[in-house]
């Protein structure tokens, strides 16, 4: 009997703390009811922010075919595509087709067979253990000099840049290096940008902090543009995205309110524009454009005007 052992390693982020709301009403026969549902208009009610645990994944491994020479796939649940690295641990007389380690890039939906696995001699026990990552974007992606960004705010709206390209707070790693931070209060309108697809959207998280992991505890809205770089609009206010995974939207429109969510010490708007560099997001330098089509480099103390896309 041949023995073969998988064990698979997932190396993904896991989003652990989200917001859900409990109500609290009483029916006409005095009762008292809790639900996680939200009454009628006409009923009178309380609400109370709970903390759960939640794990939320974007991306799994899907395995089909015979035993003795399995077949795997990636489902991506990502509205654009992720490059997903696989590879193989602790393998003993094993073969790949084809061999790893390898990357992939993954359209939405779920991928044709990538690999398959089989032992290289039938007649000798096979063990091994599958690794894989993922990675946001299309590494052949290549962002455009010449795209220009509106700023994010809604017509007639003026907020200072507190912290640009470079800047020594939160801005030093390669994801955020070229990014910038817009003061601005809680629940002002945050606008597109550049027109695109929305890739993702995390609309659950209520709380914030400088602790390592609020990093990955903020609001935010990716959208993907034609030259398959991403935007993202991050620290938004809690369940207040206006647009959904999938939808394209356009340079000006309405996607949400600014919040304080995740690693923050005030409210603000962090926005950056990223690409798959190797495997990595790595932000990249931008220009925003002024009503009068003049374009500048964003720089710390900045005022941002915002203004009604022309069409």
């Amino acid at each position: 009997m041949l023995l073969r052992i998988v064990t698979v390693c997932l190396l993904i982020s896991y989003l652990p703390c989200s917001a859900k709301k409990l109500y609290k009403y009483q029916d006409k026969d005095g009762l008292w009811h809790f639900t996680d549902r939200k009454p009628s208009k006409e009923q009178e009610y309380e609400t109370r922010q709970l903390k759960v645990k939640q794990v939320k994944r974007h991306v799994w491994l899907e395995k089909a075919g015979p035993d003795k020479t399995p077949e795997y796939a990636i489902r991506n649940n990502y509205s654009g595509p992720i490059e997903v690295e696989f590879s193989l641990l602790d393998q003993e007389n094993i073969r790949s087709t084809p061999s790893l380690p390898a990357r992939f890039v993954v359209e939405n939906g779920i991928s044709d067979t990538l690999f398959s696995i089989t032992g290289e001699n039938q007649f000798k026990s096979w063990q091994y253990t599958l690794q894989y990552r993922y990675t946001l974007g299309d590494p052949r992606a290549s962002h455009q000099n010449s795209a220009t960004y509106m700023p994010p705010l809604a017509p007639g709206a003026r907020f200072a840049i507190s912290q640009s390209f470079g800047g020594q707070f939160s801005h030093q790693d390669d994801q955020n290096h070229f990014a910038v931070d817009i003061v601005m209060p809680e629940y002002s309108p945050v606008h597109a940008a550049r027109s695109g697809v929305v890739m993702n959207v995390e609309d659950d998280f209520y709380n914030s902090g400088t602790h390592q992991a609020y990093k990955s505890r903020a609001n935010s809205i990716r959208i993907l543009h034609g030259d398959g770089s991403m935007a993202v609009y991050a620290h938004l206010a809690l369940e207040k995205a206006r647009v959904y995974p999938g939808q394209d939207v356009g340079a000006g429109q309405l996607i949400g309110y600014s919040g304080n969510t995740g690693y923050s010490t005030g409210p603000h708007l962090h926005f950056a524009v990223q690409v798959n560099n190797g495997m990595n997001l790595s932000s990249v330098p931008f220009t925003f454009t002024r009503a009068d089509g003049t374009t500048f480099v964003p720089e710390a103390g900045q005022w941002l005007e915002g203004y009604r896309a022309r069409y």
